[in-house]
């Protein structure tokens, strides 16, 4: 397979992304299957590791794992008028089972009585059940999560970030009342922005979407959203207050505790592989891929440094070794003992990799009782560490790595946010298509005026930030429109 060359982030921010990918053996394009990905084992270990991180916490806040059918049938999407309107465009449709041959032709045999959607999302068929398994207060609340792939039909797509088929977890919860439904709907939001913050390293923005922007049926969406390093937002995670509105549409009603039934409050989460997209375009570098030590699938290479064969037998030994502490220490290593490539090529595919620290040993080194380790971004020095301490040293890098990973994108987005009071600053910002910046605008709440910023310089709110985001509530004059304006919003172009 050819090397890959990775693009500049100045020369061509979009291609450097897909390089790092393929740099990185991340994922590529199915291009046998129109809009699909592969993810690569490197990138799969990086998704469980996500998974892993997310699945626990929802489990510590009382949810179960489940999961449902990939078919949906075409009549639970036309239960819910709204639903089935905004993702009308994206569904796959079934409409036949099985094939024949036909003068060695082969063809659609049986047309199915009703089609099915492949699902884009399981709301319609989530409700279909929770109505059946639903009677009483006492069975409230229903906190499920899934597990799994689905499938939207997308025109232009891009690896992690948008693609056909993508895998996610969806969030699906029932309550008795509006009030839990909405503790519920924040308290999933807050544990997006805790993984966005403690393990991916990315900070996020928590607000609600606009009218326009909201999910497909819900009262309100709530979202996370962060900044990637050409200034571009990425909406991170989203949090849905559902009302009772699938709750009538699949007729999800329970007997309350004056014995009077009523319909069921219910909400729906979900995050994607789309946060390793987020990963990527926060952290990565002209170099290749940087990874926090905490979604790394490898923390550690090793590599060994000898040019004779008694050398060679010396410097394994302590190798294989110290990785064995390191493991017994949580840590997952890789000694690389490849024979017929020079170190520096092997220094060079663990950095394009991501892998957080390399450690390297030669003859001397084992003389010293040292090996020299060396981070894989914030810091460029090499640093000579003593083996006997070599695990509490190696903690306190990756510690150290994990969170000057935080604090180098906060400040990014710090420098590059601004706020702005005049329409024709406001239009200046975003002229470039290069460059961008998060802005922090007034704006008069009306659709109408959101749809004509977007169409004039493709900036969109992506939230109205919650309390404790972004500045501080203040009235204003609306950018576009000099209307009364009772805050700002966050604005900006996006992913």
């Amino acid at each position: 397979m050819a090397e890959v060359v990775i693009t500049p982030r100045a020369k061509d921010y979009a291609q450097w992304y897909q390089d790092v990918i393929a740099a990185a053996e991340l994922a590529e394009p199915a291009n046998v299957v129109r809009g699909c990905m592969v993810v690569r084992p490197h990138g799969w270990a990086i998704w469980e590791k996500i998974q892993s991180e997310l699945d626990r916490r929802f489990k510590e806040t009382g949810h179960q794992n489940a999961a449902f059918p990939l078919l949906i049938p075409l009549s639970f999407l036309q239960k819910e008028a709204q639903h089935a309107t905004g993702f009308a465009m994206e569904c796959a449709v079934v409409t036949h089972a099985g094939l024949k041959t036909v003068d060695g032709k082969i063809e659609l045999k049986n047309e199915l009585e009703e089609p099915y959607v492949v699902r884009p999302t399981s709301e319609t068929i989530i409700g279909h059940f929770f109505a059946k398994w639903i009677d009483s207060y006492r069975d409230l609340p229903l906190l499920l999560n899934q597990w799994c792939n689905v499938m939207r039909w997308e025109l232009r797509t891009r690896l992690f970030l948008r693609t056909g088929e993508f895998w996610w977890q969806e969030g699906h919860t029932a309550h008795a009342s509006h009030a839990e439904a909405e503790e519920e709907v924040a308290r999933m939001l807050d544990i997006y922005r805790d993984v966005y913050h403690d393990v991916l390293a990315v900070p996020v923005i928590r607000g609600a979407k606009t009218a326009n922007e909201r999910f497909a049926g819900a009262l309100e969406t709530y979202c996370v959203e962060a900044m990637m390093q050409d200034g571009k937002a990425l909406q991170g995670a989203t949090s849905h207050d559902l009302g009772q509105n699938f709750g009538k549409a699949f007729n999800i009603t329970f007997q309350n505790k004056e014995g009077v039934r009523d319909f069921v409050w219910q909400t729906s989460w979900g995050a994607s592989t789309r946060m390793i997209g987020a990963l990527i375009m926060a952290h990565s570098d002209d170099n290749g891929l940087v990874l926090p030590p905490k979604l790394a699938p490898i923390h550690v290479a090793i590599v060994p440094i000898y040019k004779k064969d008694d050398e060679r037998v010396r410097v394994l030994e302590v190798a294989q070794k110290l990785a064995g502490e390191l493991r017994d220490d949580g840590l997952t290593v890789k000694v690389d003992d490849r024979e017929g490539m020079k170190p520096g090529a092997k220094y060079y595919e663990w950095e394009r990799k991501g892998v957080p620290l390399r450690i390297e040993v030669g003859p001397r080194d084992v003389d010293a009782g040292t090996v020299v380790a060396k981070l894989r971004a914030c810091d460029d020095q090499k640093k000579v560490l003593p083996m006997a301490t070599l695990g509490v040293e190696v903690g306190k890098l990756l510690d150290f790595l994990q969170k000057a990973l935080f604090e180098r994108a906060l400040a990014f987005r710090a420098a590059n946010t601004v706020q702005v009071d005049s329409w024709a600053d406001f239009v200046e910002i975003f002229k470039d298509e290069k460059t961008t910046k998060f802005v922090y605008a007034h704006w008069d709440g009306t659709g109408e005026t959101e749809q004509a910023i977007k169409e004039a310089t493709k900036a969109t709110i992506r939230c109205l930030p919650l309390s404790g985001e972004g500045p501080a509530p203040e009235a204003g004059k609306c950018v576009r429109t000099g209307n009364p304006s009772a805050r700002r919003v966050l604005f900006a172009k996006n992913y």
